[in-house]
Parts: structure tokens; sequence; C-alpha cells
């Protein structure tokens, strides 16, 4: 009999034969299976639980948006958000945490949002960068992210009503403020309505494994600060050169072997890097905090912040006397600084961070006093405290 002759019947004991020696499952992995059985049936009932309320809870925020839509009100409402957060968090049982909690109710916000209109947020870019986290943390993964070449263009983008809302870096907790963002805060008409306290993991990467051949590292100049002595410890050859951010670091390097670049895992995993060495920032406890920038001023939360600029009249006592007001009503500074005012004659403008809203009765009184000691005075916004 030729191959060609041969019928599926001829090899069907061969086959039989083949199946009797596969080996079948273990004892122990039927009784796992016979264990996990019933529970997996009760995640699946959970499951389906689960959905049918998530979609419930999606009708009445679509309903919610109807009447905001009636009264002009806007979409985001930053407070309203915390307070459901705090409110689920106050009820959890556990064993989730509190933590978790967060993160799964701000997801749960953010696609209720999206249904009725998926919100624009600039941010500076491109894609990879600190502050695009910053960005999905704050309001969740059902946005639209709107890289910028710089902090000035998101400033630009929020003015111009391009996007609804920016994302920028304010102060580092290794290298202090970022002076830009404080500069460009002088000039605009935006209110801040929120801040993200991020931990910052910076990591050495490059398109070779090995460092072979590369002779320059570029970062932002911020992360390059933070990285100092451990480049200086680890590659003192290396030149250092600032950018306008570590995603885009992350991009020189993907397209020149010479090239390293300091930024985060997800520029890595964006730009197909290689992380040569993970967490290379001086202080293990880097954080940089983000303010959003926006046209709406929030109302209180229960647990907020007011941010000011102040200047003060050239004469002996004028910051003491300035700052009184706040001591007097009770109100706590949480941050003080400094900014010269380019005039020439050495003076300065205070950005000043107290605690409360400014429309509770203690920081209003406040305020008005401030104003009538103040050179010049300008409240940035009241927001939900990242604390």
């Amino acid at each position: 009999m030729t191959e060609q002759d041969k019928s599926p019947a001829a090899d069907a004991p061969a086959q039989e034969a083949g199946r009797q020696d596969a080996p079948g499952p273990s004892a122990q992995e039927q009784a796992l299976s016979a264990d996990l059985a019933p529970l997996r049936t009760q995640i699946d009932t959970v499951d389906r639980e689960l959905l049918a309320l998530l979609n419930r809870r999606a009708q009445l925020a679509l309903d919610v948006g109807e009447v905001k839509k009636k009264y002009g009100a806007p979409v985001f409402r930053p407070e309203r958000e915390l307070q459901v957060i705090r409110k689920v968090q106050g009820a959890n049982p556990g064993p989730l945490l509190d933590e978790s909690v967060a993160s799964i109710w701000r997801e749960v916000m953010s696609a209720c949002r999206g249904l009725e209109k998926p919100l624009e947020i600039a941010f500076l870019g491109p894609a990879g960068t600190f502050s695009e986290q910053a960005l999905y943390a704050h309001f969740g993964h059902e946005v639209t992210g709107v890289p910028c070449p710089s902090i000035d263009e998101v400033f630009r983008a929020v003015e111009a009503g391009t996007v609804e809302y920016g994302v920028v870096p304010v102060e580092n907790s290794t290298e202090g403020a970022v002076s830009r963002t404080l500069d460009l805060f002088l000039q605009t008409s935006l209110k801040i309505s929120g801040e993200i306290a991020l931990k910052v993991h910076h990591n050495l990467m490059a398109s070779t494994p090995d460092m072979k051949g590369v002779t320059v590292v570029r970062a932002h100049a911020q992360a390059l600060a933070q990285c100092q002595n451990w480049l200086s410890a680890n590659y003192p050859h290396l030149e250092r050169q600032a950018v306008s951010s570590n995603a885009e670091a992350a991009r020189m390097a993907s397209e020149d072997p010479t090239v390293a670049a300091i930024a985060g895992e997800t520029a890595a995993n964006r730009y197909h890097l290689h992380i040569i060495r993970s967490h290379i920032q001086d202080d293990p406890h880097n954080r940089t905090r983000f303010a959003v920038i926006g046209r709406y001023e929030t109302e209180p939360s229960g647990s907020d912040q007011t941010s000011l600029i102040l200047s003060v009249p050239n004469k002996a006592g004028a910051v003491y006397q300035l700052l009184a007001p706040l001591a007097e009503n009770g109100v706590s500074m949480c941050r003080f600084e400094s900014r010269p005012a380019r005039s020439g004659a050495w003076e300065y403008y205070f950005y000043v961070d107290v605690e409360g809203h400014q429309h509770e009765p203690a920081v209003t009184r406040a305020i008005e006093m401030l104003r009538r000691n103040a050179a010049y005075l300008k409240v940035l916004g009241s927001y939900p405290s990242s604390k």
C-alpha cells in the first residue's frame, strides 16, 4: 500500500495510541480545579453584578451631564470627585486598600465622564513624560492627552480654549520650584483647580543594553540635577545636555546610539529603550508636584489649600507685616517661595500656599487683610489638597 492509499481509518489506531499515551491531569491538579471551580463561579456572578451596577452608575452620570448642560456647569468638578472618593474610602470594609479604592473609583468616574465628552488635557510632552503620568493619575484614562513642546504652550492651549485643562510641574522635592511655571502664573488669568504629587523614579536608558558608544546623557535640567551625584559617581565622562523634557531625551536616544536618556519607565517602553539602571535619583523619596490649570474655580471639598502671589512695599519689616494676617486668623502656611520681580530694583514676588479654601471665613478674612498690606496680591485658586 502506498502513502496515497492509506485511509484515515488506517491511522486511527496509531492516533488512539497517541491519545492514550498523553498524560492526563495529576491528582493534585484535579483537586485544585475542583476547589477553585465554586470560587470562580462566584467571581463570575459578582462580575456580572458589578457590570450591571457600573452601567447603572454610567446612566446616572449621563443624566447628571444633561442637567449640567442645562446650566452650563463644567463636566469635571475635582472637589466633587474627591468627595466621592473619600466617601467610598470611609465605607471601605477591606481587604482592598484605600489607595486601591481611590484608583478604581477615579477610573470609574473617568469612564463615566468620557461618555459625555472626553476631556482634552494639555501637558508637557512628548508622550511618556512625568507630566503625562500626573495627568492620568488625576483625571483617569478616559481623557485625551495633548502633548505640548513647552510649559508656555500648555498655558497658551488652555488660555485659547483648545483644551479644557493643563498639567504643569510646579516644584520638586529635591531641586525646588520650576521657575518657568511660577513666572507664567504671574501673567495668566487661569486658575489652579487641582494638584498632583507624583513619586518620581529616574532611569538611565539607551538604545543598546551596554551603553557602548554612548557619549552624552540628555534629560530635562531638573532631572539632570536630581541625578547629578549618581552620574558623577558612575558615568563622570558623559557630557550632560538639558533638553525640553525627559521624554524628548528618550525619543532622541531611540534615534541616536551615542545618546543616553534619563526618564521614566513609561518613556523607555514607548521608545523601546533598554533600562541600564533604574532609580538613579539621588533622593530615593524624590517627588514632583504638578498643578492643574483651567478656567474654572473649584468649590470647597473639605480639605483644600489656596495659592497666592504677593509682593510687599520696600520698607523694613514689610514681609513680617504682610504675613501677620495669616497667624492672626489661624491660617497655616504650607509653602513659601520667592522669585525676583525682574524690575532691576531687588524686588521679589512671594508664592504662598495656605491651608483652607478662599471661601472659608478665616481664609477670606486673612486674604482681605493681606490685600490691604500688600503692594500686589493675586489669588491663583483654591483646590483639593493632595496631602
